[in-house]
């Protein structure tokens, strides 16, 4: 599954979410944590249960951001998974500190014969990225994110605009990830109106290796998929790769050349996420 852009939109506002799932956001995620008012977290479960169960065209991956596990979160999964017809394709699991959490929740899952729901934790603070590795090994973990707002707040950081403050903490996220093989979501981007620091942003994290990035308004998914989608000059390598590894593979060979490059097994799997995104994009 190709997750460039992962919209949130409010778990109390059932017509926002019903226009998110119409964007092309490759995944929307209705929010019961952050988005939602204390007051009203136990009838946004009802909406969002309700509009799991109402949802009957094709469209983007759609996923449930509970609230904390021991803080609300149980219940929301006993509401948008236990009692519902048809359960989100997965949860966002936030302010994950280690895997305990994580597992806690996949053997509620379980519990409910929901094992398909996957999980993608928000690793949020700073025990949580040191804790990615284990965080992104635990039973039923898809893809793990990250929330720099939480992260830098927890670690008392200075907040600047070429986010040096957050670098080890991306960089951790991906390393473990990619050593667990799941996918890599990158924070939000707050300021909505901004389009050219979004794409520097995304773009930025493209080149340490992220799969994906969180957005939190529907004009910012045009700008992240952009970002997330390979350049012609990609696709035809890309496609050079894989028709070259067919011919290798045919041949017995375990490494092969295209266009003088010697080509090695993570420059194919280099070249099928490439070949992945475009064909998300239309393009291919």
């Amino acid at each position: 599954m190709v997750r460039r852009s992962l919209l949130y939109c409010p778990g109390d506002d059932r017509e926002m979410m019903e226009n998110a799932v119409a964007t092309d956001a490759d995944t929307v995620i209705f929010d019961l944590e952050d988005a939602v008012a204390p007051e009203a977290k136990p009838e946004a479960r009802r909406t969002v249960g309700s509009l799991l169960d109402d949802l009957d065209v094709p469209g983007p991956e759609r996923c449930v951001r509970i609230n904390p596990y021991d803080d609300g979160g149980r219940a929301d999964v006993e509401r948008v998974v236990g009692e519902g017809s048809t359960p989100p394709d997965s949860i966002v699991l936030p302010k994950v500190d280690g895997a305990a959490t994580v597992a806690a929740l996949a053997e509620h899952l379980e519990e409910l014969h929901a094992t398909d729901v996957e999980i993608i934790p928000l690793i949020e603070t700073a025990a949580g990225v040191i804790a990615a590795d284990e965080i992104a090994s635990a039973p039923g973990v898809d893809a793990v994110a990250y929330g720099d707002q939480d992260f830098t707040a927890d670690i008392g950081a200075t907040v600047t605009a070429d986010k040096t403050e957050s670098l080890y903490a991306r960089q951790r996220i991906v390393v473990a990830a990619a050593a667990a093989g799941v996918d890599a979501v990158d924070t939000v981007f707050t300021d909505i109106g901004d389009r050219d620091g979004l794409a520097e942003q995304a773009e930025f994290v493209v080149s340490l290796g992220f799969d994906g990035k969180l957005a939190i308004h529907p004009d910012q998914i045009p700008v992240i998929n952009d970002a997330f989608t390979p350049t012609d000059d990609q696709l035809e390598w890309a496609e050079k790769v894989l028709a070259g590894q067919e011919r290798a593979s045919a041949a017995g060979k375990g490494v092969f050349t295209v266009d003088g490059r010697m080509i090695d097994p993570p420059l194919v799997e280099r070249a099928r996420t490439f070949v992945e995104r475009a064909e998300a994009a239309g393009i291919r």
